[in-house]
């Protein structure tokens, strides 16, 4: 399979037609090999405008909603980011090219044994990996000014978002109770976090982040 000219294909025809404008998301993408974040195995079908399955409860997400999410954190170069349920690391080596570090909390050891590995492959070494809890976040080197949860959540702990910055931004892609996936910004200024929504999305749910037993968003 020819994968540099589905990357193009990528960009083209599913990111630049569903509202994808920011040129260094599309330059990332457009440039990172999406196939290697995959099991052999499924590497043809990488560029596929679906969620993949990688490991239970983990999956690659879609680029368009992965790429418009990116873009709605609004990365710039100075940044520190945050992913949550790194899983195969595909959203923070994107990531990556456009904020000085990335960290990423992952729970499943495989998966982060095999991204520390690939981002040592692809000289990404702005990427620190870390095994741990997926809602505690990563409190040791916070408050970031991006956090991006890599799956759908019901419920977000306050812990978590005590790691936002002053003006820094948390995306995901929330379901308030309905079904309906929304993907959504949360942003601190002047202490008070704020949410919006920017587009609705339907990605798998991340457990950790399921809502519990009568609890109310």
């Amino acid at each position: 399979m020819d994968f540099t000219f589905a990357r193009h294909n990528m960009v083209e025809c599913q990111l630049r037609p569903s509202k994808v404008t920011d040129n260094a998301v599309l330059a990332a993408m457009g440039s990172l090999p999406r196939e290697r974040f995959l099991p052999e195995m499924m590497r043809s079908v990488a560029y596929a405008d679906e969620d993949l399955c990688i490991a239970p409860g983990r999956y690659l997400m879609e680029p368009i909603v992965a790429a418009r999410l990116i873009q709605a954190a609004a990365p710039a170069s100075h940044d520190s980011a945050l992913v949550v349920g790194g899983g195969p690391g595909y959203e923070a080596a994107v990531l990556a090219s456009m904020v000085e570090t990335v960290f990423v909390v992952e729970s499943d050891a495989a998966l982060s044994a095999a991204a520390t590995a690939l981002f040592s492959d692809l000289a990404l070494d702005n990427i620190v990996v870390v095994d741990g809890a997926l809602e505690d976040g990563f409190g040791d080197q916070g408050p970031y000014n991006i956090i991006l949860i890599n799956g759908c959540v019901q419920h977000l702990p306050e812990s978590l978002k005590a790691q936002i910055a002053e003006n820094g931004r948390l995306v995901c892609v929330m379901d308030a109770g309905d079904g309906i996936g929304r993907a959504t910004v949360l942003q601190r200024t002047g202490g008070v976090v704020s949410h919006r929504t920017v587009f609705d999305a339907s990605v798998p749910m991340l457990d950790a982040f399921r809502k519990a037993s009568g609890f109310v968003f």
